[in-house]
């Protein structure tokens, strides 16, 4: 790399401080100055990257220290920050919010990847206090470097002049600041920010990335974040290639996706993608993978598609290998309840129901073991799942602090379904075992129609 690019992460103090908002406007702001912007995600976080992508032009990347090593976090990110001018990482919830007090967190991100840190502050009800607050982000954790702040929500240039006073006396560099618009608010979901038709997220994205460089001195966060950074060899595992057809879900109903677990499956095979909304057959396949999504949300198209239906359960009857995840376990149950009490008939695979009448959230991290390996994955979710004689494997799921929690991997046939989002960008044994599984299946099965192509 040159001397001349960028490397930064955005943080907060605490969630709802407008990070992934600022974050949206600066990828913009930074694509229209006609440079390559790399955007990435700390955590989970599969519905910030969508944004991310659209915002930048660039596929945005998860960086994620628990469900995955910190050798394969340090490869992702030199194998995509190599590639552009600039690289953007938006942190998740607080700086030092992790899994188990700073594990996985932003903060362990900086350190790990040697960058500095750029603090969005929530000043609407604060001034000069913002000092104490700063000092102690600044001075808390030596190992990383908080170098400059921007504020949100703040008004008035005389507002701004506390917090720059505060900045001054803390050491800190304060960046400038963004009103508050609620024309440029993205709606929230259940499940964090809105994936929406109805959502004119391209004209958002556009205004803030017009309106920040008036307030935020956009050229001074490129100078004060540039470094010269030389990436390494990235090394990375691979598969022998199969030539398997693999058929991937996604339309507006299914686009919860990890982008590594992608870059896996597109070893080992030929993507197509398909929609369970819009299409009408599943096309030829020997993998089939159903994300998560908000199924509940098009409970009534996905109903009407019926002959997407028969094509999803004659494949899946007749041995064809399956994992379906969260959304993807909800369209293969008889059916979905809505939270107003309709209930949708779907695809009708496996025994079971899932309604959103009386929500509950479900999050977290989530190690399962499975015969002599782990999976790390996440659970986020407020369905719940009526099992009408659905078995699951043996398999014991806990969470990020080891207890036991009740999540289940389900299996019909060679059908596998979890509420997890399964993590298999770094370790791969996941995925082999279900093929291998379904392999064996099928060879002691004459009437199995799917088998691999060697």
């Amino acid at each position: 790399m040159t001397s001349g690019q960028s490397h930064f992460l955005i943080s907060a103090p605490s969630s709802n401080s407008g990070k992934t908002t600022l974050t949206l406007g600066l990828l913009r702001a930074l694509r229209n100055r006609g440079l390559s912007v790399q955007p990435f995600k700390c955590g989970p976080d599969y519905i910030d990257t969508i944004h991310h992508t659209r915002a930048a032009a660039k596929q945005s990347i998860n960086l994620d220290t628990f469900m995955s090593s910190e050798t394969h976090v340090k490869n992702l990110y030199e194998k995509y920050a190599s590639q552009a001018d600039v690289s953007v990482t938006e942190g998740v919830m607080g700086l030092f919010d992790g899994a188990d007090k700073m594990k996985g967190s932003s903060a362990s991100i900086a350190e790990l990847l040697d960058i500095p840190v750029i603090l969005i502050v929530n000043a609407k009800s604060m001034a000069y206090s913002a000092a104490p607050l700063l000092y102690g982000f600044k001075n808390f954790y030596k190992e990383i470097k908080v170098i400059g702040v921007i504020f949100n929500f703040v008004n008035t240039e005389s507002h701004y002049r506390f917090l720059q006073d505060a900045c001054a006396d803390v050491g800190i560099e304060a960046l400038g600041y963004l009103p508050a618009n609620e024309e440029l608010k993205i709606p929230s979901r259940h499940l964090g920010l809105h994936i929406s038709n109805e959502t004119d997220y391209e004209n958002i994205i556009e205004k803030l990335a017009e309106i920040i460089p008036k307030t935020i001195d956009v050229n001074r966060l490129l100078e004060i974040t540039a470094k010269r950074w030389e990436p390494t060899s990235a090394s990375s595992q691979t598969f022998n290639r199969r030539n398997l057809k693999i058929s991937i879900a996604r339309d507006e109903a299914f686009s919860f996706i990890y982008h590594q677990n992608i870059e896996v499956l597109s070893e080992i095979g030929e993507i197509t993608w398909f929609s369970p909304l819009h299409d009408s057959i599943l096309p030829e396949t020997d993998f089939l993978y159903l994300p998560g999504g908000y199924p509940e949300l098009f409970a009534k198209e996905l109903t009407e598609n019926l002959s997407m239906h028969e094509s999803v359960r004659s494949y899946c009857e007749n041995g064809g290998v399956t994992y379906a995840e969260c959304g993807g376990l909800m369209y293969l149950g008889k059916s979905i309840e809505t939270n107003n009490g309709e209930e949708f008939q779907m695809a009708g695979v496996l025994n079971c129901k899932t309604s959103m009448q009386n929500p509950k959230m479900t999050l977290g991290y989530r190690i399962a073991y499975w015969n002599d390996f782990e999976i790390r994955g996440h659970e986020f979710h407020y369905s719940r799942l009526e099992n009408y004689g659905l078995e699951a494997e043996e398999i014991k799921i806990n969470n990020a602090k080891g207890i036991e929690v009740e999540t289940k991997l389900y299996r019909k046939n060679n059908t596998f379904a979890s509420y997890m989002h399964v993590y298999w960008g770094d370790n791969r044994k996941f995925l082999e075992k279900m093929l291998k599984s379904a392999t064996l299946a099928n060879s002691q099965s004459p009437t199995a129609k799917n088998h691999e192509r060697n």
